[in-house]
């Protein structure tokens, strides 16, 4: 009798985890709008602001791994979705662009913490015989929030007339729903092991997989510049003033549609299929982008970039996986995401100072030129590699 995928558990921190990166890409898209027209901030300026969220969750994600293996999941998990929760109420406190930065920042500590808990506790609480389908059903919480998050951002504030500060309080709503969720769960006790080895970079940190985490940089790298900027973009240069968060309700259903479509491939171990048609779909998104300024490309570079991506972040994600040992897995997960959160802190961050100097034509030609040298780094060194050292 085949196992119950979706027991009490895994539905807890299935929606848990939508409520929390809802309560995130709520506000993600809009918050370059609210500096501009709240404090005044420049383009380069707002970079800096925004980068130090991404920084933060890159120092933390790495420590991540270590921590929820050597202590309670779940209070980890508690004491970080709490943490995530009441920070919200800085953005309503901050009366300035430095103190706003500061909460920003802080904030990614949490967040960055959380995701690795929660992504581990979903693990514990699968049944062994399905848990590669329910880790695919798992990220599809993700991307459902990077579709609904920032498409009702943009109507919440026009019925609110404008006020930012609704979506902040809904943001803080929705991450307190997700904090009680998830205190609801009901895990086993797990027998610490004390720790016997020597605490090493390796830890922390898949060295073995290198080659494909500058490749993951890469293509981070460019969702940063088009996920921060896109609003902003839309409103200043091409009138868009109601349709950003359509923009990414499209990424979205690319990414759905790929990771459906794609799953079938990586269950007969077609690993490096999926990640080179990933990778080249994707270049093709941002090159629509950067090329061509209108509407029908705003519209449909993000499907195609969804498309892209779909494919590629699962098949990345298994060869961090297959390259590791049992032992490893954690450290790899984590080395993944930290390969992520770099390349999203370096778009935003250059991109902001691209688009300050050259505008932002600029920076959308440097997310695909940093993309292209991504994919062509893969075909020359990540993809030969994985091959040719995967264990499994």
């Amino acid at each position: 009798m085949e196992e119950r995928l979706w027991n009490g558990n895994y539905i807890k921190i299935w929606t848990g985890n939508f409520l929390i990166h809802f309560s995130f890409t709520l506000i993600v898209p809009l918050l370059p709008l609210y500096l501009s027209e709240t404090f005044g901030a420049t383009k380069d300026t707002i970079g800096l602001a925004l980068a130090g969220y991404t920084v933060m969750a890159l120092i933390v994600r790495p420590l991540g791994g270590y921590v929820v293996d050597n202590f309670p999941r779940k209070a980890v998990l508690l004491i970080c979705n709490f943490a995530f929760f009441g920070l919200f109420a800085g953005y309503l406190a901050a009366g300035s662009l430095a103190m706003f930065t500061l909460f920003r920042t802080l904030h990614g500590a949490p967040f960055g913490a959380s995701t690795v808990a929660a992504s581990t506790v979903a693990i514990d609480v699968l049944p062994s015989s399905r848990r590669g389908e329910g880790i695919a059903y798992y990220g599809l919480s993700n991307n459902l929030s990077t579709a609904l998050g920032p498409a009702l951002a943009i109507y919440i504030l026009q019925a609110f007339h404008g006020n930012f500060h609704a979506l902040f309080y809904l943001s803080m709503a929705f991450s307190f729903a997700g904090l009680l969720i998830d205190a609801s769960l009901h895990l086993k006790r797990r027998e610490r092991i004390p720790e016997k080895n020597v605490i090493s970079l390796d830890r922390f940190f898949l060295l073995k997989g290198w080659r494909e985490a500058l490749a993951i940089l890469c293509f981070s790298f460019s969702y940063g510049v088009i996920s921060t900027y896109v609003a902003i973009y839309g409103k200043q240069e091409l009138g868009i003033t109601t349709g950003t968060g359509f923009f990414f309700t499209l990424f979205a259903v690319g990414l759905i549609l790929s990771r459906l479509t794609g799953a079938r491939a990586l269950r007969q171990n077609r690993i490096s299929r999926n990640a080179t048609l990933g990778v080249s779909v994707s270049l093709l998104g941002y090159l629509l982008f950067a090329l061509v300024h209108t509407r029908w490309a705003y519209y449909g570079a993000p499907f195609i970039i969804g498309l892209g991506n779909g494919h590629m972040y699962p098949a990345f994600q298994t060869m961090f996986i297959n390259l590791a040992g049992h032992n490893q897995r954690g450290t790899a997960n984590s080395s993944l995401l930290t390969s992520w959160d770099a390349g999203v802190g370096l778009g935003v961050l250059t991109g902001g100072l691209a688009a300050e100097m050259l505008g932002y034509h600029a920076a959308f030609w440097a997310a695909f030129a940093v993309n292209g040298a991504g994919v062509l780094h893969y075909f020359r060194n990540a993809r030969p590699h994985f091959e040719s050292a995967k264990l499994r």
